[in-house]
């Protein structure tokens, strides 16, 4: 009898642990989501002149960029390492293969963000300081996202 509780309670609890790493994952994927709508919705067609510019969009934009920096040191815990996310991309093993690498680069983000937060105030600020923010961005998905197969 005591097997069968402990076998159940492996069971409850590695079925636990596996629901914990897919809420993760899906949290982490509807924070980068809105990080792409922020850049490629927002900010960017303002930038190119397909949208008019609107300062209470760039800064709802800038905070969701903002939130995205200050969540991404916990948005790719090892216990995500081996889960397969959905849609076109995934994560890359070389987020844990290379953690300075990777931490380097989000701390990029974060300042490239920090730094336009506070000087975006026109279209012009905003065309002067949204490139680098992509380019941290992308800087990022280059080396720690891969193209599902």
């Amino acid at each position: 009898m005591k097997r069968v509780v402990v076998v159940a309670g492996a069971l409850l609890l590695s079925m636990g642990v596996v629901v914990a790493q897919q809420d993760v994952v899906k949290s982490t994927q509807m924070q980068m989501k809105a990080t792409g709508k922020a850049l490629g919705g927002t900010l960017a067609p303002m930038m190119k002149g397909e949208k008019p510019y609107d300062q209470a969009a760039v800064n709802e934009a800038l905070k969701t960029l903002e939130d995205t920096a200050k969540k991404m040191p916990m948005m790719f815990p090892a216990s995500i390492k081996t889960v397969k996310f959905e849609g076109d991309f995934n994560t890359s093993p070389k987020i844990w293969d290379d953690a300075a690498g990777f931490k380097a680069k989000t701390d990029e983000f974060a300042k490239a963000v920090s730094d336009a937060k506070a000087k975006i105030k026109d279209l012009d600020s905003l065309k002067a300081n949204f490139p680098a923010i992509g380019k941290s961005c992308s800087g990022c998905h280059e080396t720690y996202r891969v193209k599902n197969s």
